[in-house]
């Protein structure tokens, strides 16, 4: 987890992704730093997402990232 909160920060370091539990419904994130986590996280973790993958409730907290990083590991 330490290592996906590190990899959203350096994206957006402005949210804080530990207590931000609607990144999506909120607006805090759009499209494109919903693609840039995408393709950060495909990278870091060495795991691939489909387009199945990329929908809002599983971006919308980095919890629910997680999640699906834990799922497709």
């Amino acid at each position: 987890m330490e290592k996906l909160l590190k990899l959203l920060k350096d994206i957006r370091p402005d949210v804080d992704f530990e207590t931000e539990k609607s990144l999506v419904g909120a607006g805090v994130l759009d499209s494109l730093d919903i693609m840039e986590i995408v393709a950060e996280i495909s990278d870091s973790f060495d795991i691939e997402l489909s387009p199945a993958d990329i929908i809002p409730v599983n971006f919308d907290s980095a919890e629910a990232m997680w999640a699906l990083i834990q799922k497709k590991i």
